[in-house]
């Protein structure tokens, strides 16, 4: 119906994606994007490397191939529209010793079956012509993977949004959600929203906000901290794109690599240590509910007795600069601890099933009049534009929200 209210909870990248797809889709409906913060994108889009992925870790057919595929050629347009960053710089995905060589033909393989644009093997030389200071053996380079500054297309969503007639209230966290005849409704503290429709996109929060929707238990969202440390300004001109190790297939973070930003700096990391809050962006920050419902759920656990180990040496690279640059200057041999300071950290929300398996592809999950994303990690904000068309998809029954062809939609 034309004359819907749709509520959206949390205005991350992908919860105000799909905000500003439904008022292009669906003209004469309501969008009330609900989030808790006073601004928007403050958490994991907030917090984002700015890296737009190409697709080459992903297995081919996966809803994360072919959802960043199509997303990095409709990100790429949106930022030329609206004069947002979209730096080309490329990536070397490398490899430092040679067990990783057979890993690096295996992700060759799967960035053929994902299309990734202009992908091709380097040798030891033709890395250094690329890279001057970067180490390794040989790589993959990907001179289409870019850059970009998420937080600012996150606020352009938001404007596109208000545009459109839809509203973006801040400052209300969601805490009951209540099924009443025709609707929904979503109620904080000190104000309540009657909505036709409802899209979960609360990411660290996700998983405790679809049970206030009475969906699924599972997967349950285990929070895990990425920190980086920043080059300093003498240094920076050592990196010119992306520098990344060639990722353990057995876990789905990336390794920590050199990343240069659009302001300039270049950040390196993030490693990948369990989190004690959902929103814990500091090594002392404590949630004691949060800890609380660690300890009480299975995959948790289950989880720790198969990774403990690396476990420990992620942690032992957040408490010592020197063990967290051990590995990374394998990559760029000149850049060492003198060369680097702290920076800032993210916490990404991962989605974990009661087996201990941590959950790798994206999940969205419907249920009468409420749709839940249960696990958006990186590369949503590469794959946002679309994951929202999946998410409208998905939310209304039909096909998708046109082809990649389809240049009908603009705003």
């Amino acid at each position: 119906m034309a004359d819907e209210t749709i509520g959206i909870i949390g205005a991350g990248i992908v919860g105000l994606a799909t905000g500003r797809e439904i008022a292009l889709r669906r003209p004469g409906t309501r969008v009330v994007v609900l989030e808790k913060e006073h601004e928007v994108a403050v958490h994991q889009t907030g917090h984002n490397s700015g890296v737009v992925h190409a697709g080459i870790y992903y297995a081919p057919g996966s809803l994360k191939a072919r959802l960043t595929v199509r997303g990095v050629a409709l990100l790429r347009e949106y930022c030329q529209e609206r004069g947002l960053a979209y730096e080309e710089v490329g990536k070397l995905v490398t490899a430092v010793r040679e067990d990783e060589l057979g890993r690096m033909a295996d992700l060759y393989e799967r960035a053929r079956g994902n299309h990734v644009p202009e992908l091709r093997r380097v040798s030891k030389e033709e890395i250094r012509e690329i890279e001057p200071e970067a180490g390794g053996i040989a790589a993959l380079h990907s001179p289409r993977t870019a850059i970009t500054d998420y937080r600012a297309i996150a606020r352009e969503y938001a404007k596109d949004i208000e545009a459109s007639g839809g509203e973006v209230r801040l400052g209300f966290p969601v805490a009951s959600l209540t099924e009443v005849p025709g609707a929904i409704e979503v109620a904080s503290a000190t104000d309540r929203v009657r909505v036709d429709r409802l899209i979960i996109c609360a990411g660290l929060q996700s998983d405790t906000v679809a049970r206030l929707a009475r969906d699924r238990a599972e997967p349950r969202i285990i929070p895990f901290r990425g920190e980086y440390m920043l080059l300093r300004p003498g240094k920076a001109r050592l990196v010119r794109g992306l520098v990344y190790p060639v990722p353990d297939p057995r876990y789905p973070f990336l390794g920590i690599h050199f990343t240069p930003r659009v302001d300039g700096t270049v950040e390196v990391g993030p490693n990948a240590v369990l989190a004690l809050s959902r929103e814990g962006y500091r090594l002392g920050d404590i949630s004691l509910r949060d800890l609380a419902g660690l300890a009480a759920y299975p995959g948790a656990w289950r989880m720790a007795a198969q990774h403990w180990r690396t476990g420990v040496k992620e942690y032992r690279g957040s408490l010592s600069r020197r063990a967290f640059m051990r590995d990374a200057s394998l990559y760029m041999p000149n850049v060492g601890v003198a060369d680097v300071v702290r920076g800032g950290a993210g916490v990404r929300a991962q989605a974990l099933d009661r087996d201990g398996t941590l959950a790798d592809d994206f999940r969205v999950h419907r249920e009468g009049r409420v749709t839940a994303v249960r696990n958006a990690p990186s590369p949503a904000a590469t794959a946002s534009l679309a994951i929202a068309e999946h998410i409208v998809d998905a939310v209304f029954g039909e096909g998708s929200g046109g082809g990649p062809g389809d240049r009908s939609r603009k705003q």
